[in-house]
């Protein structure tokens, strides 16, 4: 097992499906002194909105189809990506649903905090450990794929 420090300012990232970026930009409004406090990523528009609407620093990547759900997943694995807050639509098929689902395993893999909705996010962001030091435990996968049965 590995363990990997989050420092007190977190880096997260806020993600969102077409039909749930108002939700989101909305949380995020209603928490934002509390992101001022953290540095903020995000794919595409979603990025673009909350940075235009809230006027919080957000570092954009491509937009989700284009690449930025996977842009994400891979500074998730090289430890750039603290916690993740991803509004996803249950009801609307996606045309990059596989990078949406490689991004959730990443997410799992790498033990990061994920918020897929409203309550969730609001659960994680009033936990003390966010305004703390946490060592998350990332879980040798490779090693145990070694093992004999």
């Amino acid at each position: 097992m590995n363990h990997i420090k989050m420092n007190v300012q977190k880096k997260i990232a806020l993600v969102a499906h077409d039909n749930r970026k108002k939700d989101l930009l909305a949380w995020v409004t209603k928490n934002k002194a509390l992101l001022s406090e953290h540095f903020l990523y995000g794919t595409g528009t979603t990025g673009r909105l909350i940075s235009e609407e809230t006027n919080l620093p957000v570092r954009t990547f491509k937009s989700g189809p284009l690449g930025g759900d996977q842009q994400i997943g891979s500074r998730i694995i090289e430890g750039d990506i603290d916690l993740l807050v991803f509004f996803w639509d249950p009801l609307e098929a996606q045309p990059h649903d596989p990078d949406v689902k490689a991004l959730l395993r990443i997410a799992v893999l790498y033990d990061i905090p994920s918020a897929m909705n409203q309550a969730t996010a609001d659960f994680l962001f009033t936990s003390h450990l966010v305004h703390n030091e946490y060592n998350r435990t990332v879980i040798d996968y490779g090693t145990r794929l070694k093992r004999k049965y």
